[in-house]
């Protein structure tokens, strides 16, 4: 899953989380991460399919 450059790593991230209270080991950090690489690449891909659709109903 580490194929893709990612700017944010599990160290930290355990940081991040770690000064807002929350307390994960670096494993938990990894899933975390790839949870949200995951999910944002759902969002945008999920908002470039709409505005297609948009774009192909306005072209009309």
């Amino acid at each position: 899953m580490y194929s893709q450059k990612r700017n944010v790593t599990p160290t930290k991230a355990v940081e991040i989380l770690e000064k807002h209270g929350t307390k994960v080991s670096l494993e938990e950090a990894k899933l975390i991460l790839d949870f949200m690489y995951k999910f944002g690449k759902l969002a945008i891909d999920t908002e470039l399919k709409a505005l297609e659709i948009r774009f192909k109903q306005n072209a009309k």
